[in-house]
């Protein structure tokens, strides 16, 4: 569980290149997948913060009913979970 955090965090910052639309519908099946699986672990945990935000995450990537932000923003939503992924690997590395 521990390398998801990173393998997520890359296939989102490779979301600023240009990528075929494919990729993208991918990446956010992918992103919504885990960040389900993540919020389960966290509920299981009882760490309701981090529940409710990867809850929400797993919302806003769904692949099925798109949310139309722009690419901007998308790019700038990416970066920041990629960013909050990123810590919290850390953190659980440095925990263990």
């Amino acid at each position: 569980m521990k390398y998801l955090y990173l393998i997520l965090s890359l296939l989102l910052l490779l979301c600023l290149l240009p990528m075929p639309y494919g990729y993208y519908m991918l990446v956010r099946f992918v992103s919504m997948v885990a960040f389900g699986v993540m919020a389960y672990r966290y509920y299981t945990q009882s760490k309701v913060a981090l529940t409710v935000t990867f809850a929400s995450l797993a919302l806003l990537f769904q692949p099925f009913i798109k949310i139309a932000l722009g690419r901007t923003i998308w790019n700038v939503v990416d970066v920041i979970v990629a960013i909050l992924l990123m810590l919290l690997w850390m953190k659980e590395r440095k925990d263990v």
